[in-house]
């Protein structure tokens, strides 16, 4: 069949089927070329995306970051070509990190052509920052509909805050698809357990209902029902029993709009490789190339020519500029006409949008900041971080945050009046209870952040571990979501090592963009906020202390303003160049201050270096690294209750590493301390070893 032999579509229905099947091929094509990826779930899912795109959601291609944009999640990321396909076919404009429009397409055609090659703007997995349209990265499954309950929740707050009589300047809805691997990863019943309890109403999941993953038929491992488990946590559950009537989808999300105070569920039959004569509803269809043998066959299934290859044909780029690109660019002329006079008359509220569009501050975010006194007693990193929390939280508007169900411990409550609860029936409260959801909080606050809010989530430090796939992917997106994480170290001693961090200092570390500081007391807990809250492209933990730490007089030590570069000299030796270098962070600063101190009485010269980050300090020039600890004193000494590894490259072969090279044990911090060698008399005895003077 040759390509001029395609049939003219002469009805609506044929030019819909036209423009499916124009998603269908190029994907089946990409995956073929690049002889890798997912085709059957867009073969299946061509008519679901057509239909959300192109009679559903009010989005512009001419401005994809327009504000109150309909915002589209493909959660079963490994489907990347379904969105490719239709952000190339729609005419999405690409927009650069200033949100400025480059005038030419997000994804080009010859994008298409070298799908998952080095530089496509049609990778493996949607990536966000990197193709305009994509609204979230996806792939690790779950993550996009968890991530989707914080845009929904976003969308909720900026309504209640923002909203006014005439004025709905936001109001816009959030459409999710998964598959059965999103709904069998535990993080979406987290956030669909969450969802439903707040009653996030323009929140819709369409489910891919087609019973195949990798192994095979869904009846070996996945034999619920999805349906009754959907009904059971509140949510609204239609059924779509043929993934092929974009009529009936079209109804279904019609039904998802006027739904209200709960969220919706479609579960949409639909057969895996669709059109594939000898994979379709088999796991083959899933994540292989179809060859080309096949591939024909499935192009005559759908009276395609057969031996044509990335056909667009006549009509189908028109029938999408005049389906969403009408609609959505209409949408967006009123909505722009419409904020251009609430601009007017609410001015302020309008500056306010302006700045939290552009990832700004306002004037005076960081007014009333606490500074603490100098206090051998001292206050928990914890009790520290609250006061910060709730001067931010009054300063900046869209400041928002809360905890895993651990807001009295984390000390993350916002107390001030006014703050509220975030509920179905309070959506612009500040608190926002998580509930027992660690994975689905950290999900969240990412679709808070790439909502435009300021976000934290909170919880013990150990349980970051629950937490990490979405902290890795905010770096990777490079979000400014903000971790709280308490209990650092071995200060809650009588729970024991199952409560105890030992490795999870080093593998925060380890994530690229991934900023980890942990102060040293009271004074290093504000300043770390201070860096943090100005990171505008850069996820942040902050590991804060359950005990009490002191808070270090800074007439006589430098001041805590030297977080900002990682690492500082706190403590000099008096009398010449240092003859060994204590680092430390948090809990450990204070104990090699005292060792520092000791040393001085026996004529012994030693610097002590705070260290609350690696990240921030491996970015400062050279010049200050090696002010910092100088390459000429060897004799070095780093103290951290954690892990060991990477201590390496701070102390060099030369040096010693006072740190846990196994778990903790169940006991009062005090013998923990003395079990494990965390005392000044350890410190001041591993130095004079180093020196020769034991």
């Amino acid at each position: 069949m040759s390509v001029m032999q395609i049939a003219q579509p002469v009805n609506a229905t044929e030019i819909d089927q036209l423009c499916i099947n124009t998603i269908r091929t190029l994907s089946i094509d990409a995956v073929q070329q690049a002889n890798s990826g997912h085709p059957g779930t867009p073969m299946a899912l061509a008519p679901l995306v057509y239909t959300i795109w192109n009679r559903a959601m009010r989005f512009d291609p001419q401005d994809p970051i327009w504000p109150n944009r309909d915002r589209f999640v493909l959660s079963n990321g490994h489907a990347s070509m379904l969105l490719w396909s239709v952000l190339h076919l729609t005419g999405t404009q690409a927009v650069n990190a200033e949100y400025e429009s480059l005038g030419q397409p997000s994804v080009t055609l010859d994008d298409v052509r070298r799908f998952r090659q080095l530089d496509s703007k049609a990778p493996g997995h949607p990536e966000y920052h990197w193709v305009s349209g994509v609204e979230t990265t996806t792939g690790p499954l779950g993550q996009g509909v968890a991530t989707s309950v914080g845009m929904a929740i976003a969308q909720k707050w900026l309504a209640n805050r923002y909203n006014r009589p005439g004025f709905e300047i936001f109001d816009y809805n959030i459409y999710a698809v998964c598959g059965d691997g999103c709904l069998m990863e535990g993080i979406s019943s987290e956030a669909a357990s969450l969802a439903a309890h707040l009653g996030l109403d323009n929140l819709c999941w369409i489910y891919d209902n087609n019973h195949i993953t990798i192994e095979g038929n869904t009846r070996i491992t996945f034999t619920e029902d999805v349906a009754a488990r959907f009904l059971a946590y509140g949510w609204n559950v239609l059924r779509v029993g043929d993934a092929n009537d974009v009529d009936r989808i079209e109804h279904a999300l019609g039904v998802f709009r006027k739904e209200k105070n709960r969220p919706t569920f479609i579960v949409l039959d639909s057969h895996i490789g669709y059109g594939s004569p000898h994979k379709q509803d088999t796991a083959a269809a899933h994540g292989e190339p179809l060859g080309d043998d096949e591939i024909r066959l499935c192009k005559r299934s759908y009276g395609w020519p057969e031996d044509a290859k990335f056909l667009v044909p006549e009509g189908v780029y028109e029938h999408f500029a005049g389906g969403v690109g009408a609609r959505g660019g209409k949408a967006r002329a009123d909505w722009t006409q419409l904020y251009e006079a609430y601009r007017t008359k609410y001015s302020e509220l309008a500056a306010e949008i302006d700045l939290m569009q552009r990832r700004e501050l306002p004037a005076g975010w960081d007014r009333n900041l606490p500074v603490f006194p100098a206090d051998p007693k001292g206050i928990a990193g914890r009790e520290a971080s609250g006061k910060v929390l709730n001067v931010l939280a009054q300063n900046i508007p869209w400041f928002l945050g809360g905890s895993a169900d651990l807001g009295p411990s984390n000390k993350t409550t916002l107390t001030f009046e006014g703050a509220g609860d975030f509920q179905a029936d309070s959506p612009g409260g500040k608190n926002l209870h998580f509930g027992i959801r660690e994975h689905a909080m950290a999900a969240i606050v990412n679709g808070l952040s790439l909502s435009k809010l300021r976000a934290f989530g909170a919880t013990f430090f150990i349980f970051s571990d629950y937490a990490r796939p979405a902290i890795r992917l905010a770096a990777l997106m490079e979000l400014p979501s903000v971790f709280v994480f308490t209990h650092e170290a071995m200060g809650d001693g009588e729970d024991g090592p199952t409560h105890q961090p030992v490795e999870q200092l080093a593998s925060l570390r380890a994530i690229p963009g991934l900023v980890t500081i942990r102060p040293a007391d009271a004074n290093e807990v504000v300043e770390a906020y201070r860096y943090v809250m100005q990171l505008p492209h850069k996820p942040a933990v902050l590991a804060l202390s359950r005990q009490l730490l002191p808070t270090l007089d800074r007439g006589k030590y430098a001041p805590a303003s030297g977080v900002e570069h990682g690492a500082y000299v706190l403590a000099n030796a008096s009398g010449g160049d240092p003859e060994v270098i204590l680092i430390a962070s948090g809990s450990e600063v204070s104990l090699a201050v005292a060792a520092h101190e000791k040393l001085a009485v026996e004529g012994i010269r030693s610097r002590v270096v705070s260290m609350p980050s690696w990240d921030i300090f491996e970015h400062q020039t050279q010049e200050y690294r090696d002010s910092v600890l100088p390459p000429k004193v060897t004799a070095r000494i780093a103290v951290e209750q954690a892990s060991t590894f990477g201590w390496e490259r701070y102390v060099g072969n030369s040096g010693r590493i006072i740190g846990m090279k196994t778990f903790g044990a169940s006991a009062p911090l005090k013998e923990l301390q003395r079990k494990f060698g965390f005392e000044p008399d350890r410190v001041a005895a591993v130095a004079k070893e180093l020196l020769g003077r034991a």
